[in-house]
């Protein structure tokens, strides 16, 4: 029997090879015999980096004294491909929901300026290439953080320079991009996305994924957003707010195919295609995959529902676990099962913190179970 290894991150708890690994120790455990192969995934969020350098080949690169979402001073890394010249930076490193503690959320100042100082290192850098992962984000300032961060001014109507966040989006009245960095033209520019939604509306940023960023007044973000929309698609002479992955990390997809003339791809299928995933699956009896919370997002082109897609066409079998869920039906997912991990009442960071040996315990009564529904049925 060959089963695939294929878990994206547990955010705050598990990068995806330690989820791997405990998903291939718990199986390990009650069958020894069986063929595991671990193939540590990510869509674009956090994990991006990681998963990239172990496929790629790549080195982390630490840059200091970063801002995190609210400016604070942080260190972050991205991947370094020295053959290539390509730099694999996630927006989750310096401008993610995992860097802000529990109340911190701030949709109004956070910004993802530090993301556009981890892009200006790479430049520096020499790099030729740059794949800009656009998960896991703490903010709806539609990139602006990051690209005044590379030179580009967002003025008010005064003529008055704002920065570039969440809360000044509706004031944005004009926009100069004189000075933007040159060097961004000179590179190909990739954006591995997690998700396909567009700018605004009911599957919009704002509405879809303004929740967990600490958005509660939907309508006047929704109304900001639009203004910038608006704003941006008169300077630059085209509306790119219907395009999939558009709406993704808080907008920031409208503004990098507004500015850039990037590729957008499906963070999950960049990675898959690297690293042959399909091959692997047309050769296995079970796929496992998992990540933190399995919900109503996952369908937008995350993981779960990526490898529950391909693996569909091989009627290949694909089990997700989950820290948690609010899916009771996974056949929407394409999914056989989604199970949550945790196995006793405990508090959130206990549960964090006790991550991979509750995936662990979790992936072993699982297997009991998958082998004595095999056996019954030889």
């Amino acid at each position: 029997m060959k089963i695939i290894i294929a878990p994206d991150s547990f955010k705050g708890s598990m990068t995806s090879i330690e989820a791997a690994e405990a998903i291939q120790c718990g199986i390990k455990e009650i069958n020894k015999d069986i063929e595991t192969v671990l193939i540590p995934m990510a869509d674009g969020g956090e994990g991006t980096v990681e998963a990239f350098c172990s496929i790629l080949k790549g080195e982390e690169v630490e840059v200091k004294r970063l801002d995190d979402p609210l400016g604070r001073s942080i260190n972050a890394t991205y991947c370094w491909v020295e053959e290539t010249s390509t730099a694999v930076i996630e927006t989750a490193s310096a401008s993610g929901l995992p860097l802000l503690k529990e109340g911190e959320l701030n949709p109004d100042i956070a910004s993802t300026y530090g993301t556009g100082q981890l892009i200006t290192s790479a430049l520096d850098k020499g790099a030729r290439k740059i794949i800009l992962g656009l998960g896991g984000s703490a903010t709806v300032d539609a990139g602006t953080g990051c690209f005044q961060a590379l030179g580009v001014k967002f003025r008010d109507k005064d003529g008055v320079e704002v920065q570039g966040n969440g809360g000044v989006l509706a004031h944005i009245a004009s926009i100069d991009l004189s000075e933007m960095d040159s060097r961004l033209n000179e590179v190909e520019f990739i954006i591995a996305s997690d998700v396909t939604n567009p700018l605004l509306g009911s599957e919009g940023a704002i509405t879809i994924f303004g929740p967990q960023k600490g958005v509660r007044d939907i309508d006047r973000f929704e109304a900001g957003m639009e203004n910038y929309k608006n704003i941006v698609s008169e300077h630059v002479g085209k509306n790119v707010d219907k395009y999939e992955g558009s709406g993704a990390a808080g907008g920031f997809g409208f503004s990098l195919l507004s500015f850039l003339n990037p590729r957008l791809v499906s963070g999950f299928t960049l990675i898959a295609e690297l690293c042959c995933l399909e091959a692997e699956i047309k050769t296995s009896d079970l796929v496992i995959t998992g990540e933190g919370r399995v919900d109503e997002q996952t369908l937008y082109g995350k993981v779960p529902a990526g490898l529950a897609r391909l693996a569909k066409q091989y009627n290949v079998p694909v089990v997700a676990f989950a820290g948690t869920t609010t899916m009771i039906h996974a056949k929407e997912l394409g999914l056989k099962a989604v199970l949550p991990i945790i196995d006793e009442p405990m508090v959130l960071h206990r549960a964090i913190e006790r991550g991979p040996e509750l995936l662990y315990k979790a992936c072993m009564r699982f297997m009991i179970v998958y082998q004595w529904l095999s056996e019954k049925k030889d």
